[in-house]
């Protein structure tokens, strides 16, 4: 039996999030926010924590510079229940990622300063750690920029020692959509981006056209299509599934919380329809709280959520 149900190696960070800002931001100007939040940031992280909050057993490995921020951010993931042991704390200059972001009623701006997101490298992994478990999720393909030129061999590194392996772009900042992405996909089992990510990594505008290119090259392509929920294709098969009407607070880590739910009932054996909906009802809860991983730190809170929406926690329902 593997000492984990999900590994996962990538970045952890800090989000500071202000609420109630103006839209413009007059230069020489002291402006107030309403309210924040300063909750664990990172694609990779918040995966990582909501699944482990749901029951899953989650290795994560990372890097993390040698300061308060990256030392908040393990206790947070230590208290969901994610494995953090072999976490590097990296003295130097390079500190632990940070990022804020300004949060308007339909609209963001997020300012990052990465550190040491993009610091994580070949060298920091340990692959027996990694290879005991069932499977691997990567996120945040773009901003592992240490990582990313030797992604191909780690994706064919864990596919040797029979692990199945997810992945989750995110965006690209620098829009080019490159970097070896295609060769990965030969890896994976699940790829899990939003429609515009679909359509980036699959170079055309039509989310149809990008649905099929990657159903070619991946097993089962999982698209994220806020409040039209989601869809999956198998091969042919397509699975369709209604987003939650919620009121929100904000959507920091719903993607994410996406993938959590999605695959943790994946790795229970769920059919698709249930991945999807449990997908959906997370990324969904992710939203009612501030910041990505809020909502699951409290239990009560989120078994009672899942109960009025019609899924229970347990093995048969999301948790």
């Amino acid at each position: 039996m593997p000492r984990f149900d999900v590994t996962i190696a990538g970045e952890v960070n800090l989000d500071l999030i202000l609420y109630g800002l103006p839209d413009e931001l007059p230069r020489e100007r002291e402006l107030l926010a309403e309210g924040m939040t300063f909750s664990v940031g990172g694609s990779s992280a918040i995966v990582a924590h909501n699944l482990a909050a749901l029951g899953s057993r989650v290795g994560f490995q990372s890097r993390i510079g040698d300061d308060d921020l990256g030392q908040a951010a393990l206790q947070t993931l230590q208290q969901s229940g994610v494995d953090v042991s072999l976490v590097r704390r990296v003295p130097g200059a390079v500190k632990t990622g940070l990022t804020v972001i300004l949060q308007r009623e339909a609209w963001r701006n997020m300012v990052t300063y990465s550190g040491t997101t993009a610091e994580l490298a070949w060298d920091d992994l340990d692959f027996g750690y990694l290879t005991d478990s069932r499977h691997f999720h990567c996120s945040s393909f773009y901003l592992q920029r240490g990582l990313r030129p030797r992604v191909v061999e780690l994706f064919g590194k864990l596919k040797q020692a029979g692990l199945s392996i997810s992945l989750d772009t995110n965006d690209d900042p620098d829009d080019l959509w490159e970097g070896g992405l295609k060769e990965a996909l030969r890896y994976v089992d699940v790829f899990l981006p939003n429609g515009r990510e679909a359509q980036k990594a699959a170079g055309t505008g039509d989310l149809e056209a990008a649905v099929k290119r990657l159903a070619a090259l991946v097993p089962l392509v999982v698209v994220k299509l806020g409040r039209e929920g989601a869809l999956a294709q198998r091969g042919m098969e397509r699975f369709m599934s209604p987003a939650h009407s919620v009121t929100t607070v904000d959507a920091v880590g719903a993607g994410d919380s996406f993938d959590a739910g999605f695959l943790h009932q994946y790795l229970l054996g769920a059919d698709l329809s249930r991945c999807l909906a449990a997908g959906n009802l997370a990324g969904a809860l992710s939203t009612t709280r501030p910041g990505g991983v809020l909502a699951f730190r409290d239990a009560n809170y989120r078994a009672q959520f899942f109960k009025e929406h019609g899924l229970k926690e347990g093995r048969s329902g999301l948790g």
